[in-house]
Order: structure tokens, then sequence, then C-alpha cells
């Protein structure tokens, strides 16, 4: 889209902090997103009204990023949502920030923060809260920690609309699939709620969320990263009840995906799609049909191309879905060929715009874990030879992005505070749910040991963990109690191996190809539990649910 604004804006980078410093004068930073409706909005009414931009121009340097190519910056500076317009000192660190400003909101900010300047000057500048305390409170895994995530969904459960918490509303996948196991009502009555929701009935795929708490005030833009983990909820949903009620809007966002957000010049889905000009959302489908879509940011990101792959395998694995497997299976070698450098996922394909000295990609921990889960679902469910891809990635975080006993979320190194270490809480979830997984797919114990060590260093704090860390509860359980595993000695996509596939426990580990076992053959496990063999569907239903009660 071309830029309606009349600001001079830089690239992010130590150039322009360099420039502030030399000029003595703040750094303006704008983060923006492609789909972002409010951000191109602020564009057209603040940042293009000329004496505003003349103000920003000869007193700040004004820095525009895009959080999707830069989730970095976006941890760092993020003010609540986007657009947020964050004043820096030249040091980075930061003076005062807000979300979307109108006209007359700006004046008043621009105004005051030249103030603070002119009294303070670097002295105001303030780290956040999550630079300043590097070390999360590390404690002991213990059920508790499963009862009390439970308790959190229910008391933030909403009765009368579906869902949890007031407004916005999210989907919240993880705590979607949370509740499928330990509170099956509250669970569906939710999934129920997204669907009718959220769900675009016309072009298929999930809207981002909904503004007002009876799921009112949509927020029309669709992401990958969203959509991929809503198919894997609901196709868990349907595996779980075997009704199309669950299957048919993983269905339908597949078909969102592998249409509206496929790039077919590169083999791969798209990032994102905004809401789009005027409201053709609510047209009919006759007048739908004939109005323009809306814009679709075609770039390829390692990270959520990689959920994509997880969900559709997912759906796949309970379907026999054959489109969801060939699409997946193009994204996945898009991702393996194009998108992994010696287990290093690249963060954009086609212009990366985190990358080291001579443009080396630079691991980034969200896409590693996600390319790790994406590798080890493919290996359970559809082809085991990504196994070697999966320990790459896994060794290349463990090397490059591990501190103490939990993860960075990338090097501590560049401009602004990205020197400053981070240890994002969900890509450190996400990445031992993936190394557990791995170590029951390789039998290598040493990923299980970084994983507890992973949840362990967080877990002084996980009674104060809110509902969309649901996942965290999940992992722990995972690791206390052992997943269920059911190794098979058969291929994949043999009768036994669907049959294993389909055994109604979402949060289980199957692992085809089993050599410990006689050809043909299947068995479950389950900690220290280990069922006799099963040579049929039938038998080793039987001995699933053997293990289980």
């Amino acid at each position: 889209m071309d830029d309606p604004t009349r600001v001079e804006w830089r690239e992010w980078g130590g150039d322009a902090f360099d420039e502030a410093a030399a000029a003595e004068v703040p750094v303006l930073l704008s983060l923006t997103a492609t789909w972002c409706d409010h951000c191109h909005e602020m564009d057209e009414e603040t940042y293009a009204e000329p004496r505003i931009a003349a103000n920003v121009n000869d007193s700040f340097v004004p820095v525009r990023v895009d959080v999707d190519r830069h989730p970095r910056v976006r941890d760092r500076y993020n003010m609540g949502g986007f657009p947020s317009t964050v004043f820096l000192s030249p040091d980075g660190s930061v003076l005062t920030g807000a979300g979307y400003l109108g006209p007359d909101g700006m004046r008043q900010v621009l105004d005051s923060v030249r103030t603070m300047w002119q009294t303070k000057g670097s002295g105001a500048g303030r780290i956040p809260r999550p630079l300043r305390e590097d070390n999360p409170p590390a404690g002991e895994l213990t059920a508790d920690i499963e009862s009390a995530m439970l308790g959190q969904l229910t008391e933030a459960y909403d009765e009368v609309a579906g869902g949890w918490g007031q407004s916005p509303k999210f989907p919240l996948p993880d705590a979607l699939e949370f509740a499928l196991k330990r509170d099956r009502e509250m669970a569906l009555r939710s999934f129920d709620a997204v669907g009718a929701n959220l769900l675009d009935e016309y072009d298929g795929g999930f809207y981002r969320f909904a503004a007002e708490r009876d799921w009112a005030g949509l927020q029309h833009e669709k992401l990958l990263d969203s959509n991929a983990a809503l198919v894997r909820a609901f196709a868990n949903a349907y595996l779980l009840t075997g009704k199309d009620e669950y299957r048919e809007p993983a269905e339908r966002t597949v078909d969102y995906l592998t249409t509206t957000l496929w790039n077919d010049d590169v083999d791969a889905f798209a990032n994102s799609q905004a809401p789009g000009e005027g409201a053709a959302h609510t047209l009919d489908a006759t007048d739908r049909a004939t109005a323009d879509a809306p814009p679709v940011d075609a770039g390829v990101f390692a990270g959520p191309n990689a959920l994509a792959i997880e969900g559709l395998l997912t759906y796949y694995a309970y379907t026999d879905d054959e489109r969801a497997r060939r699409y997946a299976d193009r994204a996945l070698e898009t991702l393996r060929e194009e998108l992994l450098v010696d287990g290093v996922a690249v963060h954009v394909l086609e212009g990366d715009a985190e990358s080291g000295p001579n443009d080396e990609p630079i691991p980034l921990l969200a896409n590693q874990a996600r390319a790790l889960g994406a590798l080890t679902t493919t290996a359970s469910t559809f082809e085991t030879d990504v196994l070697e891809d999966a320990t790459a990635v896994a060794d290349a975080t463990i090397d490059r992005l591990r501190d103490g006993d939990s993860f960075l979320d990338g090097p501590a190194s560049g401009a602004g505070l990205l020197d400053r270490p981070l240890r994002p809480l969900d890509s450190n979830v996400a990445l031992a749910d993936a190394l557990l997984e791995l170590s029951v797919l390789t039998g290598e114990d040493r990923y299980r040991a970084v994983a507890r060590e992973t949840l362990e260093a967080f877990a002084g704090a996980s009674d104060r963990f809110g509902v969309q860390m649901a996942r965290y509860a999940t992992a722990v359980s995972r690791l206390l109690e052992g997943p269920l595993v059911i190794r098979v000695a058969a291929d994949p996509g043999s009768d036994l191996h669907r049959a294993a596939l389909r055994m109604a426990d979402h949060e289980k580990v199957v692992v085809p190809d089993a050599d410990d076992l006689e050809a043909g053959r299947a068995r479950v496990e389950r900690g220290d539990e280990v069922s006799p063999t099963a040579e049929t569907p039938d038998e080793l239903s039987e001995r699933v649910r053997s293990v289980l009660e």
C-alpha cells in the first residue's frame, strides 16, 4: 500500500538512533501491520496532516516498523496493540507511548514529549519491566499447575456469551484445547461461540477478534497464524466429539488457507488479509461475490507457515482430507528447502527483516519453536524422514538461544533495546512442548530434560498465568504424567497408524515405523505403564482405553 503520510520515515536500525543522538532529539517509533485497519486510518488522518508531519519531521527522528517483519522490536515496544506510537530516547529507552492517536491527540502528545525532553532529556527514559527483570522465578512442576489453570479458565469463563474474559474477546485456541480434555462442556460451548461469531461464513477463515463481550464489534483482519491454530483446535474438537459442527469450521478454514492465503509463486502461505476498504464483509453473498477482495500481504513467514503445516496435518490425520495433506506437503517442502538453513528458520522468505552479519539468518525463538512443532507433527502423521531436520532445529535452538534454563527470543544484540535479553513465556512453552514430542519420536532423553528445565524456569510464577497461557499447563501435564504414546510398527498411512491417530486424546504422540515392535503391531505407553501389543484397530482401541482408565 502506498504511504499516504507526509512523514519522512527512517528504517529501523542503528543509523536512526545515531541520527537522533547527533541531533539531540527523541525517536518517534510507529509500530504498524499491513493487516491493521487502525494503522492505515492513523496514516490517513494523523500523519498525513501537514502540520503534524512537519512537527514530527522537525523535532523527532521518525521510524516506521512492520511488526510482522520485526518481531523483536514489536515485543519490546508494543503499547498494547497496533498501531503503537512510542517515543524513545536515542539510547532506546521509552519516554512514553500510546496506541492510536487522532490529530488532536497527536498534537497534545507531541507537545508533551517535547516539553519532557527539554526538561529531563534522556533521564526521562525507562526500560520496560520484562527487560529489567531478566530471570523468571523458577519452581517445581506439580499437578497443582494444571489444576490452577483449570481454575483460571473456570473463573474467567463467560457462561452467557462463551469464551473467556470480558472484552475484547479472542478465540484463544490453546485455552480451547486445554479445556477440551479437562472440562468438555466449557470447551465445547466456547468452540460454539468462536465458530458462530468469528468464522467468515462467506469466504471461510476466522476473523482476529471481537471488541465486545457479546462478540460484537468484529475486527475483520485474518491472520495466518491464528487461523492455522484454529484449524488444529477445531480438528481436535472433531476428534473428541465426532461431530461435523466442529469439523466444518476447520474445513472452511482449510479452504480459505489453500485459496485466499495460498501463494502459488513460492508454494507457501501468505501472511494475512486486511479488512479491506468499506464494509464488504457486511454485504450479502451476491454483492460480496462482485466486491473487490480485501488485500493480502503475500509475505511468507516461517513461523506462521509452520503453524499452518501443523494445523493442516492434524486435520488430515483425522479426516484423510487429501487437499489438506497436499498443501501441507507443498508448504513443508518450502519450509525445509527454502526457510531452514542449518537448523535456523529464516524469518521471511525473500527479504528477511531479521538477519545477522552477511545477511545470515538469525534464530528467533518463536520461529524455531513453530518449525519444530511442524516437523514433529509431520513425523507423527505423515513422513518420518523429517526427524533429521527436527533434530537440527532443536540443536540449533539449544546451542544458540538457550541462556541458563530458558531461552531468549533471539540474539541479545541490535539497535534500541534489542540488546536487552527477553524470555517470552509463550515461545519457551511452545519449544518445550515440541522438544517433549521430539524426545518421544527419537528416543533422545536429552530433549525431554531440556523441556523440563525450561518449564521449571517459569514455574515460580505459574499461579499468576492467565488463560492465554493455558499451553503451559498442558505442557506440564504431558511432562509429569507422560504423554499418551502409541507406537506403531507400520508405515504412516497404514490402517493401524490411521487408527492410532484417531484415538481420542489430542495430546498423544503417535510414533510410526517403530523399530522395537514386531511388524504390524502397536503398543500403548503412558509413563511407566506399557500395554500388550495390538494387531487391529479394535484391539488398539481397547489397549488405549485400559491405559487411560
